[in-house]
């Protein structure tokens, strides 16, 4: 078995921007990476008309309190109202108002420009950044909202109803990618549990990937999978947020940042696969990410006994049905009881014929000791 953290594991990768960093990240430390960009290359789908229109609404009035939410977007703000000639009436309008920035690449891209933010939160989620604003008396105040990719008109309804006027302007939007099949081929990939994790490094990567599950009859098996068996790996906790509405618990390191994400996974997943070691008909069987080590010695398994073994030992010992084992089985696979007895047939020959047994008119066991 390798030394590198990763060795044996198979990760998906959603980014679009930085994906080479990460997959190089990743394939260092041992992972076989299946990438599937979830959005645009090009994560600035500006509308210059819209955006000038907004930036001149902006400029007609003083501003009050401003939110900044993304690095990205204040800085195609800045460089789009430079090319327009208005970048010197924007900075002065902005920077006679309290900001409130979410986090530090907003903070960094202000900063840039010679604006400083009064408050962020250490969560950088945000909902912490209106909860700061909701004890406060809004009244009269004119909030102008930097929207990250998506609309946050509900936060503006929010506010409003606190007595704010409240401007939005739309940066840019976030976008699918214009190749999905990817996507579709990873959405397979988990829902069959051949993936041992997924990274997300922006929250509508969440929202793209379950559209294209959902558009393939497979989002419930995706949710139940990253429920049970596969991580859902986030950059950081607004990422990690969008996958509480589908009820998918997720990790993200402590500082929002890649190199964070990937160290975290060199722990996740070796401790997940820990505790898959038994013993099986006097002998030690061991899994470690794809790999299968009876007493120490790698097995080779094709992906249908794999599956087969995989589902054994979801309760070692306990029997397994041909239903569910025909469930279990990858794509493609023969839809009969057929292809579960070739499975089993070739899962013995690879681990010992003793070591899966047959239970008579009900399905197959692993034959752990007691």
């Amino acid at each position: 078995m390798s030394d590198l953290p990763l060795s044996g594991f198979r990760i998906g990768v959603t980014a679009a921007r930085r994906a080479e960093e990460q997959i190089a990240l990743l394939e260092r430390r041992g992972a076989e990476v299946v990438h599937a960009p979830a959005l645009s290359v090009d994560p600035n789908q500006i509308d210059e008309e819209q955006l000038r229109a907004a930036t001149e609404a902006v400029l007609r009035q003083d501003v009050d309190i401003f939110l900044a939410t993304t690095g990205i977007g204040m800085k195609s703000w800045f460089q789009a109202a430079e090319r327009w000639g208005l970048l010197d009436d924007l900075l002065a309008v902005l920077g006679s108002a309290e900001i409130l920035a979410r986090g530090p690449k907003s903070v960094g891209a202000l900063r840039r420009f010679g604006l400083r933010e009064l408050w962020t939160p250490e969560s950088e989620e945000f909902e912490d950044v209106l909860g700061h604003l909701r004890g406060r008396d809004l009244t009269g105040q004119r909030i102008v909202v930097q929207e990250h990719g998506q609309s946050l008109s509900m936060a503006a309804h929010a506010l409003r109803r606190l007595g704010a006027e409240v401007t939005t302007v739309t940066v840019y939007r976030v976008v699918t990618a214009e190749d999905v099949e990817p996507m579709f081929d990873l959405v397979e990939q988990v829902a069959e549990r051949r993936v041992h994790a997924v990274t997300f490094t922006a929250a509508p990567a969440v929202g793209a990937l379950m559209e294209a599950a959902a558009s393939v009859g497979r989002r419930d098996e995706l949710i139940t999978a990253f429920q049970a068996d596969v991580v859902a790996s986030c950059v950081g906790p607004v990422t990690a947020a969008a996958f509480e509405m589908w009820g998918v618990p997720s990790v993200y390191p402590e500082r929002s940042r890649l190199a964070a994400m990937v160290k975290q996974l060199e722990v996740e997943l070796p401790s997940r696969a820990t505790g898959t070691s038994l013993e099986v008909a006097g002998h030690t069987l061991l899994l470690h990410g794809d790999e299968v080590l009876l007493d120490g010695a790698e097995i080779k398994l094709s992906p249908a006994p794999y599956a087969v073994l995989q589902a054994l030992l979801v309760n070692p010992g306990n029997v397994v049905s041909r239903r569910d084992l025909l469930a279990a089985l990858p794509s493609g696979t023969a839809g009969s009881e057929h292809a579960v007895e070739m499975a089993v047939a070739r899962l013995r020959a690879a681990i010992g014929t003793r070591c899966v047994q047959t239970v008579v008119k009900r399905g197959y066991r692993l034959a752990v000791a007691p």
